[in-house]
């Protein structure tokens, strides 16, 4: 018991704000691995994770029944729910996939700005673990095991300001990498190389345009990174 105590004591007491300048180095680290092509391609698979967890996530929430998650070399993946094909649950699976990195980010940034990094890397461990049960090919497992033990090594071997750096740039990379997942949708979209996407899903359960459900999900992760940067930034 001691033990635990000690372990919650240290994840949930308050960390020293950041340096200015360490939010903003973290920021530009951020922003080297969106914008560079051969650092984003493996990145990006991070960013896959939180976009099935999310659909994952709000499957259960909606009262459906996970099947399943799937994570391929190539970026993309697969979750599988069961439940009424159609209505709001479906729907708010639907969207959650290409808004959900953006809203991790976001509520990242809130437990940032409090002080508590430590605890969100705890809680991002706890999603990891949540998710790999769920994970149904050799691929997406190996994935999520590599994520998880990049962060638990952050957690176990860095003191506690270089684990708020690492929280403050992963942070900046969920809201920076969630909206250029949606112009990639939309660049695939106007190709025709992607006619069940999660917008075209979305069409044809509320009949409204494609194009608008894009332009709800960038408007969302843009609001989030706008939000998301200012609580970081304080």
């Amino acid at each position: 018991m001691d033990l635990v105590a000690q372990l919650w004591a240290r994840v949930s007491t308050p960390l020293p704000p950041l340096p200015t300048a360490v939010l903003l180095g973290a920021l530009v680290a951020a922003v080297a691995v969106v914008l560079s092509p051969a650092l984003w391609r493996p990145a990006r698979t991070v960013v896959t994770i939180a976009h099935e967890g999310a659909h994952g996530l709000v499957a259960l929430a909606a009262g459906r029944r996970l099947a399943g998650i799937r994570l391929h070399s190539d970026t993309s993946g697969l979750t599988v729910s069961a439940g009424r094909p159609t209505g709001i649950g479906m729907v708010l699976t639907c969207a959650a996939g290409y808004t959900g990195p953006a809203l991790f980010g976001l509520g990242a940034a809130a437990l940032l700005a409090a002080g508590h990094a430590a605890l969100l890397l705890w809680a991002l461990l706890a999603l990891l673990a949540l998710l790999l049960v769920q994970i149904r090919n050799w691929y997406g497992l190996w994935t999520v095991l590599a994520t998880g033990a990049v962060v638990l090594a952050v957690t176990g071997w860095l003191p506690p300001a270089g684990q708020a750096a690492f929280a403050a740039a992963g942070t900046w990379f969920l809201l920076l990498a969630a909206p250029k997942t949606v112009l990639e949708l939309h660049r695939t979209r106007r190709r025709r190389a992607a006619p069940d996407s999660d917008a075209d899903q979305l069409a044809r359960l509320t009949r409204l345009p494609a194009l608008l459900w894009v332009a709800v999900f960038l408007l969302v992760d843009v609001g989030a990174l706008l939000l998301g940067g200012w609580w970081i930034l304080g």
